[in-house]
This record gives structure tokens, C-alpha cells and sequence, in this order.
């Protein structure tokens, strides 16, 4: 498995005041926002482009553009805030969803939404998610779309724990990581530390649905 961790200072920055607790909805917001299409930015480096003329106001010139785009997953609730980053630097990219919450009992991914076309072989996939804790919501997403054909993913978290980047490894397949750290553990809780506490929460506050 290919995993590149993006070493930017702006990343860092970005990453810093989201690990911040007096940072609010807004601030994480804003800081997600920026990391979210920098991480991006790095997980379309290998994407296929072709080329085309263009003209510009005095001449020819050769332009470029993605072969195809990707379709822009994310795992929601929290993957939801990727979404409007994905498309600031990708606008022609396609939208699917999963749907996953979390048994705060077993920590085990509980599934409830899939909204993804039915065929997605040789279509790059970007599966986002701000966390990868354990990787049991990750990987049951790889393996929803495994089950549609794809054979392109590339995952995309903010921050990442290294038990579940083992777990991530251990599925095996052609799966990349973009993420831009990998902390070393989980508490009793199943949370990444230090991590930046519930994503969700930070971004769109707590949760009221009980499983």
C-alpha cells in the first residue's frame, strides 16, 4: 500500500488549529477547509490529464485537463466537510455517499446510506473521511466499492492512527493514503491520540440520534 504523508508547513498549520480544543465550529470549519484541499491537491498528483488547444488573447497554447475525474466519496457525517474542498479543486468531479455512524458501545461502523453508481471500474475513486482510527469504517467503505468494480482508491484523511493504517495495510489491494500525520494510538475510547478529538462534533456539533 502506497501512503504519503504531505510534510507542508501550511498543512501543519492548518492541522495545528484543528487539533486546537479552543477552536470552534468556525475555526475548525475554515482550518478543515484549507487542509482538506491541500490533501486533495496531493491525491490528484498521478490522476491522468490529456491535452487540448486553447487560445489565449495573443496566441495558441497547449492545455490540460483530467482524463477523467474523480468521484469524491466521503463517509459521512464527518467526510461531509471534504466535500466542498474536493470540489474547489476539482469542480468537475462527481459526488457519491456512505453513510456510516459509530457504535459508541463495540466502536464497530455501523452502515445505514450508500448512494454510489453501480459500475466503478476504471474510475478513480477518492474515499474521504478526516479520521482513520481504527480502520473499520474505511475499510467496510473499500470494501462496498471493491464490490462495485473499483480498482482505483485513493483514501484521503486529515489525521490518522497508526493501528489503523496497520489495519489499512493488512486488506491489502491497490489502496493509497493521502493523510497529513499518523498519530500513534487510540484511547479506551477508540480516539486517535492526540488526534483532534470527534471531527463531527467539531464541524457540525453533537450528535442528538442514539443507535
Amino acid at each position: 500500500m502506497e501512503i504519503t504523508v504531505v510534510d507542508h508547513p501550511l498543512a501543519a498549520s492548518r492541522l495545528t488549529l484543528m487539533r486546537d480544543e479552543r477552536s470552534d465550529n468556525t475555526a475548525f470549519r475554515a482550518a478543515l477547509a484549507d487542509l482538506g484541499a491541500m490533501l486533495i491537491y496531493e491525491a490528484s498528483r498521478d490522476l491522468k490529464t490529456e491535452t487540448f488547444e486553447t487560445k489565449t488573447p495573443v496566441a495558441t497554447a497547449t492545455g490540460v485537463r483530467l482524463e477523467k475525474p474523480p468521484i469524491i466519496v466521503p463517509i459521512i457525517r464527518a467526510g461531509l466537510g471534504m466535500i466542498d474542498p474536493a470540489l474547489s479543486m476539482i469542480p468537475d468531479a462527481q459526488v457519491g455517499f456512505i453513510g456510516m455512524a459509530r457504535d459508541e458501545k463495540t466502536h464497530e461502523p455501523v452502515p445505514y446510506l450508500e448512494a454510489l453508481p453501480d459500475d466503478l471500474s476504471g474510475q478513480p475513486v477518492f474515499l474521504v473521511d478526516p479520521m482513520l482510527a481504527t480502520g473499520g469504517s474505511l475499510i467496510h467503505a473499500i470494501e462496498l466499492l471493491e464490490g462495485r468494480g473499483a480498482d482505483d482508491i485513493t483514501c484521503v484523511c486529515m489525521v490518522s492512527a497508526q493501528p489503523g493504517v496497520d489495519k489499512l495495510k493488512q486488506h491489502g489491494g491497490s489502496v493509497r493514503l493521502i493523510t497529513a500525520v499518523i498519530d500513534p494510538g487510540l484511547n479506551e475510547d477508540a480516539y486517535i491520540v492526540p488526534g483532534l478529538g470527534d471531527a463531527g462534533d467539531r464541524l457540525y456539533g453533537p450528535r442528538n440520534i442514539d443507535l
